[in-house]
């Protein structure tokens, strides 16, 4: 395995730090305003190929890293782990394969839900992870999540939600 699908393996599995010394498990645990604010934390969360503009240190999600996603479901679950951690950031909750919005879900107090931003970015990003690390059920169920919700009561522009309908295509 090439050193940048070690380093992410390793991350993603607990045995590693990010590139300023942070583990999976702190970000688990850290606040919604941290995980608002804070830019350079969601591509180690949710690996893809293509590089971001807000972290050039993470390792970019190559077939390694994915055939290891495949092989192993703990590190499936450890990235189910991690959509937990954001779906509490969006006001959203998961049920197995089911996600739907907490009751406490407002356009107030979940940006996500006004037109633009980087949270469309971030959403845009974690369907596009699970997908490509072996959880297309989940991904999808995600994306139709974002989609209704993010449409029946929130302000979401046709361009996040060609990103949105995107993620899942191979």
């Amino acid at each position: 395995m090439g050193e940048d699908s070690l380093r992410l393996v390793e991350f993603q599995r607990g045995q590693a730090v990010d590139h300023q010394g942070r583990t999976i498990e702190e970000f688990w645990a850290l606040p919604a305003f941290w995980l608002e604010h804070t830019h350079d934390y969601i591509q180690w969360l949710f690996p893809i190929p293509e590089a971001g503009r807000f972290n050039a240190f993470a390792p970019l999600l190559d077939e390694e890293s994915r055939a290891a996603f495949a092989a192993d479901e703990s590190l499936r679950a450890r990235q189910r782990c991690s959509l937990d951690a954001m779906l509490a950031l969006f006001g959203l909750i998961r049920r197995e394969r089911v996600i739907e919005a907490r009751s406490d879900l407002t356009m107030g107090e979940h940006i996500w839900l006004k037109r633009g931003g980087h949270n469309h970015l971030r959403i845009s990003r974690i369907i596009r992870s699970l997908f490509l690390c072996h959880q297309p059920e989940l991904a999808a169920a995600f994306q139709r999540a974002v989609i209704e919700i993010g449409t029946t009561r929130g302000v979401v522009s046709e361009a996040s939600l060609g990103y949105w309908r995107a993620a899942t295509r191979p």
